[in-house]
């Protein structure tokens, strides 16, 4: 088979996935190695991204998930009549950044950093996909562990956690004084895209008392 169909193919089987689809999966359906589905994988989406159409491929991680462009969202709000969820609330961001920067960590330790119950926002986070368990940790009682999802990569416009902004510094290289929520805060303005039955996330912080 031709590399111009191999293309065909990936684009078939994300499309028709509706999800992020690994590597690994697209190399069992391609029944090629690892490398050089992702080399194919990787052209098939810089094609994607440069046709100038409405759709968009998305690396998240080592998966790839198609999603209408932003350049479109108006019109795919209007057609399928999609609200805005409520933005993420000041406390919700203040757990995402500390679980994004720190993962994977406990809900004991995120309420350590932030001094308060954190139970409700957790559980707020998990319902709208940006956060999802990673096992358990090897203590008493195995406590969850928790992490950020492929959502979350797509909703803040990043292929990874590697490009996430560094924590900011002092002149003197030491970790300056700030909350984490600050630096995901400088992400925001991202117009996330649209997956196939998603709806937007609206990631601007509001002011508003943790429920």
């Amino acid at each position: 088979m031709e590399i111009k169909q191999y293309q065909a193919a990936i684009e078939a089987i994300v499309f028709a996935s509706g999800e992020p689809v690994p590597i690994s999966r697209l190399a069992l359906a391609l029944e090629l190695d690892e490398e050089t589905t992702r080399k194919i994988a990787e052209d098939w989406a810089q094609d994607v991204n440069t046709r100038g159409g409405g759709m968009t491929a998305l690396k998240l991680d080592d998966s790839y998930q198609l999603c209408s462009s932003k350049a479109y969202a108006g019109y795919v709000r209007k057609a399928m009549d999609i609200r805005r969820n409520t933005p993420l609330s000041q406390a919700a961001m203040e757990v995402l950044a500390i679980i994004a920067y720190n993962q994977p960590v406990t809900r004991p330790f995120v309420e350590q950093v932030r001094g308060v119950d954190c139970s409700a926002v957790i559980q707020g986070l998990q319902q709208k996909g940006l956060i999802e368990e990673k096992g358990r940790m090897d203590l008493p009682g195995r406590p969850l562990l928790y992490g950020t999802s492929a959502n979350f990569l797509r909703c803040f416009g990043v292929s990874s956690l590697d490009q996430l902004p560094p924590l900011p510094q002092k002149e003197d290289h030491t970790m300056r004084e700030t909350t984490l929520d600050e630096v995901l805060m400088e992400q925001q303005g991202i117009e996330p895209e649209f997956g196939p039955d998603e709806t937007e996330m609206e990631l601007n912080p509001i002011n508003e008392q943790e429920e």
